[in-house]
């Protein structure tokens, strides 16, 4: 086998409470992780020579450095491998949407050379090489793992997102994507949540008791929202103009900048998506 393609998932934050800063400098998360029916696909092939991995992606420009390259760092000196390897990306996840594209990608790639190499990583191997690359790697190797590619998949996500438990995937609502058309960087936004600091004395129900609960009804918060959309106005518009057009829940993605709604009935996504189709990018999934 001298190539394979493979899709990698998007998902979403249903909830996501920062927990302060650690002494390493980190940050401690909890979240429900839950993948989305939004996919990017890479053809990965062995080729010629040894220790390089070229990643090209039609449409747009990606750093010489990135997820892949890093991914494949880490995958050669776990297994000693070197054979060069080439990449052909196609990216229908934005960048910089809170939507774990980048990470996704990583670790589907590494699924994808593991398959070429015939190196049969166990998954404490694939969760070495997923620390190494980014934290949201961990939830994607899971989800590869534990439900295959494609499968739905869900987890509560705690600590930097190495802790992954899953939890059953539910597929009774529609989630209705709604892009506002900037970008937001992660480490800007954990800036913020540490220079706003907002006491949040609210009660918040466990992550799994809520999401066992009707989408009506559903509270969950992310910390994330309250400091970017202060400097990010245009997300609060899209999150306003969402719960204006039935959504049941609304809340952002990750850091930002993706907005999403949760419909009870897909015809009320669907009504939603051609409503705000006009005056933003939108998707039904």
């Amino acid at each position: 086998m001298d190539s394979v393609t493979v899709s990698a998932p998007a998902k979403i934050n249903l909830g996501l409470h920062v927990l302060p800063k650690r002494n390493d400098g980190y940050h401690g998360i909890e979240s429900i992780f839950t993948t989305v029916n939004l996919f990017d696909e890479l053809q990965v092939s062995l080729v010629k020579g040894k220790g390089s991995c070229t990643v090209s992606c039609q449409g747009m420009e990606l750093p010489a450095q990135n997820t892949i390259t890093a991914a494949y760092k880490a995958f050669c000196v776990l297994t000693g491998m070197e054979q060069s390897v080439s990449v052909s990306l196609t990216k229908c996840i934005p960048s910089g949407g809170g939507l774990g594209g980048g990470s996704s990608d990583a670790s589907s790639f590494i699924q994808s050379i593991d398959t070429l190499f015939g190196t049969h990583l166990d998954a404490v191997s694939f969760e070495t090489i997923a620390s190494k690359v980014g934290s949201d790697v961990f939830f994607f190797t899971h989800a590869l793992l534990e439900a295959g590619e494609g499968k739905p998949y869900a987890a509560i996500v705690e600590g930097r997102g190495e802790h992954v438990s899953a939890i059953p995937a539910r597929n009774d609502f529609t989630v209705l994507l709604l892009f506002p058309g900037v970008q937001v960087s992660t480490a800007e936004a954990y800036r913020w949540v540490d220079e706003d600091a907002v006491s949040d004395e609210t009660v918040r129900l466990p992550l799994a008791q809520l999401y066992s609960m009707g989408v009506h009804a559903w509270t969950f918060k992310n910390d994330f929202t309250p400091c970017v959309v202060r400097r990010c106005p245009v997300i609060g518009k899209a999150l306003a103009d969402l719960r204006q057009n039935g959504a049941d829940f609304v809340e952002m993605s990750g850091s930002g900048s993706t907005v999403y709604g949760v419909f009870e009935r897909r015809e009320c996504a669907l009504r939603a998506q051609q409503n705000l189709s006009s005056k933003w990018k939108v998707m039904v999934l």
